[in-house]
C-alpha cells in the first residue's frame, strides 16, 4: 500500500450486483482472473485505464468503484 493512504473497493459488491464471476469481469477488460481477485482483497492497485474500464463496465463513477482515504499525519 501507499504510506500516504489507502485504496478499497467495490468490485465484489458491484459484481454481485451484475452477477458477473471475477473471470467474468477479467475478461471484459481484458486482464486475468488473478488481477481481479487481487484488486478485490487490496494486494494490487489498478492502472488508471484499468481503473476506468471498470467504471465503464459497471457504469457507475470511479468513486463508486475506487476509495482512496488520506492517512493522518503523525
Amino acid at each position: 500500500m501507499n504510506e500516504h493512504g489507502e485504496m478499497t473497493n467495490q468490485l465484489p459488491v458491484l459484481r454481485a450486483k451484475h452477477g458477473y464471476s471475477q473471470k467474468d469481469v477479467a475478461e471484459k477488460v481484458g486482464v486475468s482472473r488473478q488481477t481481479i481477485a487481487s484488486l478485490e482483497k487490496n494486494k494490487y492497485n489498478p492502472s488508471l485505464k484499468l481503473a476506468f474500464e471498470l467504471a465503464l463496465l459497471f457504469e457507475v463513477d470511479l468513486q463508486e468503484v475506487f476509495q482512496y482515504q488520506m492517512k493522518e499525519e503523525s
